[in-house]
């Protein structure tokens, strides 16, 4: 019965769709306006940004970024199978110039509200699934919330619920789906993850040398992929989760349906283990 549920409410999702355009494009553009360029010392990152989740963070961040307020700064607690966090120096004057944050950790949607649907009775929530990309949680009203998904771009913070500023991480192992309504997702990795995953640890076992911050990864520059000159703009199109195609594909993922499976699985689905693929479509110059 209740893989029935999830595939009658797949079947539904198709269903609603079906009279509107986008879901018939199974690849979306990114938004230009919406994308940052990160470049490392060994590579680069291309970040989807979510203001239709999170526009204050989106706003702040991506005014920061204009600034070049993160080009040169570290990435200063790096935990494996945890999280990648950076931002200037703690306590400098550049730090405190910029304003704190209300907490965008969830948002209430309409009554009429469609996503794609993963999963009933999620651990962490009622109902799991994706919009625009972005992997998602609901309870049993109208409110939701992103989830920890790896390659996620979250905005750090102090104890206090509303001190976000400025420092960033990437989630960068297991998905801690604890930390889900409690601090703010804004965006995330649509190309180079690789990169994100070579960033150097800080943290190191007990007994171990600690890590010289010297050796701590840099960010050499970051930037709004509208201020990239137009020959080094990474152009990328992601899965439409909107799409036929890609409801789908949650159905077939969840049946486990190929031979290599010669003892099925139970018919469950995380959210943070359903891929959404891109595609590097022009490398302009």
């Amino acid at each position: 019965m209740f893989k029935k549920s999830l595939i009658l409410l797949a079947l539904a999702f198709v269903s609603a769709c079906g009279a509107n355009e986008v879901a018939d494009q199974p690849w979306r553009t990114l938004d230009l306006n919406n994308t940052v360029l990160l470049t490392l010392l060994h590579g680069k990152v291309v970040i989807e940004l979510a203001p239709q989740f999170s526009p204050k963070h989106v706003e702040q961040f991506s005014a920061l970024v204009k600034k070049s307020f993160y080009d040169g700064a570290k990435f200063y607690r790096v935990i494996d199978g945890f999280v990648a966090q950076a931002g200037p120096k703690d306590g400098s004057s550049k730090d405190k110039s910029v304003p704190i944050l209300a907490i965008e950790g969830q948002f209430t949607t309409a009554k009429n509200w469609s996503f794609a649907p993963v999963q009933n009775d999620d651990l962490f929530a009622a109902t799991t699934g994706f919009k625009d990309g972005f992997a998602l949680a609901r309870d049993n009203s109208d409110s939701a919330w992103l989830t920890h998904c790896p390659g996620t771009l979250a905005m750090a913070r102090g104890n206090e619920a509303d001190s976000a500023s400025s420092h960033f991480y990437f989630v960068i192992g297991q998905a801690p789906r604890y930390l889900d309504k409690i601090m703010t997702i804004f965006g995330r990795v649509v190309y180079g993850m690789q990169h994100i995953q070579a960033i150097q640890r800080t943290s190191v076992i007990a007994g171990e040398k600690a890590v010289d911050s010297r050796m701590h990864t840099p960010i050499v520059s970051m930037k709004l992929m509208t201020d990239v000159p137009v020959n080094e703009r990474l152009l990328i199109e992601v899965e439409n989760t909107e799409s036929a195609n890609f409801s789908e594909k949650l159905v077939k993922r969840r049946a486990r349906s190929h031979e290599f499976f010669y003892k099925k699985p139970p018919s469950v689905l995380d959210v943070c283990q359903v891929p959404v693929n891109s595609r590097l479509v022009k490398l302009q110059g």
